[in-house]
This record gives structure tokens, sequence and C-alpha cells, in this order.
């Protein structure tokens, strides 16, 4: 007889196809509220420096504190929703999002607003890790690669919608508004989640929770997060003695989940090679796409000579690309197989990343070889959710969609740092700063980090054909001997 985990959704809570639907409806309004409260506060931070009369150093932190409250702490809300029940986790974390999204749009002080920003993140945390996590129980089997592609649009619609709704907002009612507008959306999120998310099965034996581990670990993410961020271009004593602290915490964290009864992090997963395989994919993946926001913009305007209005326009190819062709990735991962979309992912991003490196034709060289990029990211993102989450078990889906989201957003801060570390240095091998950044230096910039970029994702492809001939080789031992 077929384990709990292995059932079908049918066997476990039979329900129509329209509650199927309203479900992913709740998942997929998540999914956007939490990635439109990473991009729209962005555009939001010339507003609130003249608010507050700040400075730009202090108004940052409205956007970091969010981010490293979703770093430092997705793999823990995991871990809990794994223990005390994904659906009443995540009820609460759209709750706090939505309440702490008012106070932020109430907030009389810089100081106020940020820790509201991060009570907004542990909010933002708990749906990012755990709409992943409930695909297994929304939705059929056989229909979870087209589920994870929905959310992948979402998040990218997400990112894409949130510059311009943000500066709409605060040009017709002030800055407050690009936070009070998720309360309207919070409580409907609330009231889908509340009303069509199954309820789930309780795991009985694993009510420990490793308070230790997650000091450790979110010591050892917010150390690294702050040593790619801070200085904003410069990496001083400051920043290599952050990378010390994260690299000690890290070991120290390591040791102590072999040596506790209840591990935020199974030590079998340290020994997983599909899952490793697949986190570092990600964050290799992650960092890549990163290049995109971080060079581009200084190739259009400096190379092309292409004005701000412009810039965002060819900017905005991106995102949509990535929005278009989520759904098609996610029913070609159901057709052809996880592994199979996942290898024609990378093989396009390589592609794209090797033309880019060309930097040549004018607009049309980067807007063709970046529908090419990001039709490879949909697929790839897709199907690597997919190969993931449809392999854990139901007590593990928490924490390892929490370690996926983790793994995207660590290449994320180090794709902000390090290929725009490549672009300048590379930059200004033709004599200029990235201040007054001549055309020839923009253009050499841009062939060396998606050079760079190339030879990462070419990495990331021979991971993804060893992982998928090591899995056919597991399931080949499996059906010769059941």
């Amino acid at each position: 007889m077929a384990s709990t985990a292995e059932k079908t959704w049918d066997e476990v809570a039979p329900v129509s196809a329209r509650s199927i639907r309203w479900a992913l409806a709740s998942l997929s309004l998540s999914t956007l509220l939490s990635s439109l409260a990473t991009s729209i506060a962005s555009v939001g931070l010339p507003s609130l420096m003249q608010a507050f009369d700040a400075s730009f150093q202090l108004v940052q932190w409205v956007v970091l504190a969010y981010l490293l409250a979703i770093t430092t702490l997705i793999v823990s809300v995991g871990r809990l929703a794994d223990i005390f029940g994904r659906r009443p986790l995540l009820l609460g974390g759209i709750a706090l999002f939505t309440f702490a999204s008012v106070l932020c749009g109430l907030a009389p002080t810089l100081w106020l607003l940020i820790a509201a920003r991060a009570a907004q993140g542990l909010g933002g945390a708990v749906m990012m890790a755990l709409t992943l996590a409930f695909v297994a129980d929304a939705v059929p089997r056989d229909k979870t690669g087209s589920a994870m592609g929905l959310l992948g649009a979402m998040s990218a619609i997400g990112t894409t919608l949130g510059p311009s709704l943000g500066g709409l907002l605060i040009a017709g009612l002030g800055w407050r508004a690009i936070f009070l507008i998720n309360l309207p959306l919070g409580v409907l999120a609330f009231a889908l989640a509340w009303r069509f998310l199954p309820a789930g099965k309780k795991t009985p034996g694993r009510r420990g929770f490793d308070g230790i581990g997650t000091a450790l670990l979110a010591l050892t993410l917010a150390a690294y997060a702050l040593a790619m961020t801070l200085g904003r271009g410069s990496f001083g004593s400051l920043n290599v003695g952050l990378l010390i602290a994260a690299t000690v915490a890290g070991l120290l964290f390591v040791i102590a989940q072999t040596r506790v009864q209840n591990p935020l992090i199974q030590p079998a997963r340290f020994r997983d090679h599909a899952l490793n395989a697949s986190l570092a994919m990600n964050l290799i993946v992650a960092t890549v796409m990163m290049a995109t926001l971080v060079v581009a913009p200084f190739y259009l305007s400096r190379a092309l000579g292409l004005d701000a209005a412009m810039v965002g326009l060819v900017l905005s190819t991106g995102p949509l690309v990535t929005a278009l062709a989520a759904l098609p990735a996610g029913r070609l991962v159901d057709r052809f197989g996880a592994n199979r979309t996942m290898i024609v992912g990378l093989f396009d991003l390589a592609i794209g990343t090797f033309a880019l490196s060309r930097a040549e034709f004018g607009i049309a060289g980067y807007v063709v070889p970046i529908i090419i990029v990001c039709t490879g990211y949909s697929l790839f993102q897709t199907s690597n959710n997919s190969a993931v989450m449809t392999g854990v078990a139901s007590d593990q889906r928490g924490v390892v969609s929490g370690l996926l989201n983790l793994s995207r957003n660590l290449g994320l801060i180090t794709g902000a740092s390090v290929m725009g570390a490549v672009f300048a240095f590379a930059s200004a091998g033709e004599g200029t700063g990235l201040a007054v950044l001549a055309p020839a230096a923009a253009a050499r910039g841009m062939q060396v980090t998606f050079q760079l970029a190339t030879g990462l994702v070419l990495m990331a492809l021979i991971l993804a054909v060893f992982s998928a001939r090591a899995t056919a080789g597991r399931t080949d031992i499996v059906a010769k001997h059941p």
C-alpha cells in the first residue's frame, strides 16, 4: 500500500476542479503579494528620503529589512509549517504580512517603517516558502508542472508590476499608498486561503523545533547578505569580516544539525545529491539572471545611448517574457518531464547569455537574446521546482521549499554584488568609471560579464545532465527490484 506521502490528491482528499482552481488562486495571490512587496518599495526611496529628511544609506534599509527577513527566516518558517501544519501557518503569514503593510503605511518615523518592513518580510517569508510546498496538497500530481508555472508567472508579474504600480501610486496618493495597497489584496488572499486550501495532515512525532540551528542559520544568512549588500559596490574590511562570520556560523550550523534530536534540516538532506544539485543550479541561474538587471541599464544607456524612458521599456521585455513563458513551461513539464525540460531551459539560457556576450546589433542585439534567456529561465525555474517538490515527503515539503527559495534569494544577492563588480572591473579597463561610462567601456563590461554568465550556465547544464542520469538510474533499479 502507498504511504501517505505517495498517495495522489484524490486518494487523500477528493475535491472538485473548481476548488482546485480557487486554491491555486489563493496561492497565486500570495506569491504575487510577496514578490510585489520586494520590488515596489525601491521606487519609493526618493520620496522616503524627502518625507523623513534622511540619507539614502538610511532609507535603503526599507528595502534591506524586507529582504533580510525573508532570506534569514524562510527555511525556519518552512520547518515550522512541517511541524504544525502548512495551512494555519500560511494563514498566519498572510495576516502578518497584511497587518505589517498597514503599519508601514501609517508609520510616523523611518525606524518604525523599517521595523514594520521586517515584520512584513517575516510574513512574506511564510508566503514564499509555503506556496510551493502547498502545490502537492492542492493539485493532482500530473498537474504539478502547470501549477508551478502559474506561481512562476505570478512571481514575475509581481516583480515587473512593482516599479510601475509604485510610481503611479506615489504620484497620485503619496508613498504610503505603496504599502496600504496590500490591505485589500491581503484580505482577499486570506479569505481565499481560509475557504479553499486543504487542511492537510499533521506529522506526529516530529514536534521538536531546533532553536539553536535556527539562530545559527539566521546568523549565517544575515551575515552573508549584509556582506554582499553593504558598501554599495566597495568591498572593504567590514564586508570581509561579515563573510568570515558567515563562514564560521555556517560551519557551526552544519555541526549542530548532526547533534540535535530534531534538526532544522535533516542531515540526510546534506547527502541528497539530487537536491544539492537542484539548489546549486537554482543559485547559479539566479546569479546570472541578476546580471540582466544590474548590467543591462548601463549598457543600454551608455553603449546604446538610450534615454531613461526607452531603457525602462527595453528592460521590461525580460520580466514580461518570463511571465508569459511560465504557464507554457508548466505544461511542457507535465508532458515531457521535469528533467528534460530543465536541460532544454538551461541550453536556452546558455545560448542567450552567449549572444548577450557579443553585445552587437543595437537594441535588437539585446532584446532577441534576452527573450531567449528569459524563456530558458521560465523553463528551468518551473521544471526545477517541480522536480524537487514532487520528490519530497509531506513532512519535509516546507523546509525544502524554503531551501529552494533561499537558494534563489542568495543567487540574486550574489549576482547583484559579483556581477556588478565584474562589470565595473571590465569597464574600468577602458579607463573610465561607472559615473561617466564611455560606450566602448560599457560594451566591454557587458561582454565580459556575460561571458562569465555563459560559463556559469554551462556549469548548471552539466549538473542537470548528471543529475538527470542519476535519477534515471535510480528509477531503473527500482523498476527492476521493486
